[in-house]
């Protein structure tokens, strides 16, 4: 007898109870004249690649200042926008434009056969006949041996998270002017890009693909490098209410060791969240992709407001250096006594 398909999985109720939820969103929005666009989100590539990302929104009009800032923005208004599933979105490579289907969050993470350059290229995204957007990818050259993965949360910037009610007050009602960045971490940053040029800088964060144009903003703000960045969809999946974050983070690097064999990966974090447990076990899988781990030390009120610290281990056998520190200006010195910063 032969073999029967596999019954097709069931979808988690609470996420088709999401997708009817954003599809009367999208015709009333659109009842309305308001039309869909992309939002591209900063990708990489290597040798004959791009991994192009990116998001299919209706988007509310945002008020812009004499400068052309965006004032006043809470973070409540990252996450009014529509997201328009399955759309087809228009990518264009180096002259070649080739269509893909955005998921049902209107997400579009994919990898194209693309001969770029190394270094920032521009791409073009376009979407229901509207004009291309422009976006950028960092295309790395076979020659680099270095990279570096950021964690943003307490790491970048001062989050406290992930506690709820605080969570959902930095992400939802706070002013993105009013977020502070990590002291010394900017500073770091830039001094690892110009150490190691053509270096790839990888911000990978819990943080929702809705946050990404305030993320965006925050970087530039406050001097940090421009990097890739690799968020993740806080809806529900196909089989539970809410998308690991841990899973998120350890798919990533796993991946990343994937596409660049060749490069060790300097992974920054810190001690309020799971990134030392997902940093070891990365290490434990990938042990020559990692250059060394930096761990930013949260203070005693931001470890409160994390929900605690995660129990500290003895990395003092590993092959990689770890080290850490309390702000950007110890993780600095901690990593010229590793080696690591010359």
């Amino acid at each position: 007898m032969p073999d029967q398909p596999a019954p097709p999985a069931r979808i988690h109720w609470f996420a088709r109870l999401e997708h009817r939820l954003h599809v009367w969103r999208e015709g009333r929005a659109r009842r309305r004249g308001r039309t869909a666009t992309i939002l591209p989100f900063p990708g990489y590539g290597g040798a004959g690649w791009v991994r192009v990302v990116g998001r299919v929104l209706i988007v509310p009009p945002q008020r812009q200042d004499a400068n052309g800032e965006y004032a006043s923005i809470r973070g409540w208004r990252s996450f009014v926008g529509i997201p328009v599933g399955f759309a087809n979105v228009e990518i264009t490579i180096g002259g070649r434009t080739q269509i893909v289907p955005a998921d049902r969050g209107g997400v579009v993470d994919t990898v194209i056969k693309a001969d770029l350059e190394p270094g920032w290229q521009s791409i073009t995204m376009s979407v229901e006949g509207q004009e291309p957007v422009e976006g950028n990818v960092f295309i790395v050259d076979e020659s680099v041996d270095f990279g570096v993965v950021c964690d943003v949360d307490d790491t970048v910037m001062v989050t406290a998270l992930p506690r709820p009610f605080v969570a959902a007050w930095n992400s939802f009602v706070v002013d993105e002017h009013a977020r502070l960045p990590v002291p010394g971490m900017a500073v770091l940053l830039e001094q690892i890009m110009r150490q190691e040029p053509g270096c790839p800088m990888i911000y990978l964060s819990t943080g929702a693909w809705n946050i990404a144009p305030t993320l965006s903003r925050f970087l530039t703000r406050h001097l940090f490098p421009a990097g890739s960045m690799l968020l993740t969809d806080w809806g529900p999946t196909h089989d539970r209410w809410f998308r690991s974050g841990r899973d998120h983070k350890l798919t990533n690097l796993r991946r990343l060791a994937a596409e660049f064999p060749n490069v060790r990966w300097l992974l920054i974090g810190d001690d309020g969240q799971h990134d030392e447990a997902i940093y070891t076990q990365f290490q434990q899988e990938h042990p020559e992709s990692v250059a060394g781990v930096a761990i930013r030390l949260l203070s005693t009120t931001e470890a409160m407001l994390a929900g605690g610290r995660s129990p500290a281990d003895d990395h003092s056998d590993e092959a990689a250096p770890w080290v850490s520190a309390s702000d950007g200006a110890g993780l600095r010195e901690r990593l010229g006594e590793a080696g690591i910063l010359r």
